[in-house]
């Protein structure tokens, strides 16, 4: 069967680190993935190392701090540079400064290649079901 390899983290100066441990032991239960957990405080440049290292075939990003945005500004581009052209990329949490409707937000992140954007609250099972059906994984 089949792994499919995922790296974990949250982004940027960002200590908040329950969202993506709750993610990473959602991915864990499963068999088809192999989760890569970078943890708080990981540079952009450090997620697209990890996703090279390790073949990934998904980077999901945590933010809590609300400057995701500026994180995530040129990511897309800096994968495409380091060859993961295909890599899907999903971003979840507090991920701007203020108050915003999240149709604003979704489609602002969106806008700079990311795959999948989920607001707070986010079910780690709902993550889990879109990475199953991105990846076709019945």
């Amino acid at each position: 069967m089949k792994k499919w390899n995922v790296i974990t983290g949250v982004i940027g100066t960002d200590p908040h680190i329950v969202g993506s441990t709750i993610l990473t032991l959602a991915l864990d239960k499963e068999k088809e993935f192999k989760v890569t957990k970078l943890g708080a405080m990981v540079s952009p440049e450090e997620f697209i190392h990890a996703a090279i290292e390790t073949k990934a075939d998904a980077v999901m990003i945590s933010s809590l701090s609300g400057f995701a945005e500026i994180y995530l500004r040129d990511f897309r581009e800096k994968c495409h540079e380091a060859g993961l052209e295909k890599i899907l990329i999903y971003v979840g949490g507090y991920l701007v400064i203020g108050k915003t409707e999240w149709e604003g937000i979704e489609s602002k992140f969106k806008s700079l290649g990311i795959n999948r954007v989920y607001p707070p609250d986010t079910l780690p099972e709902t993550v889990v079901k879109d990475l199953r059906a991105d990846l076709g994984i019945n």
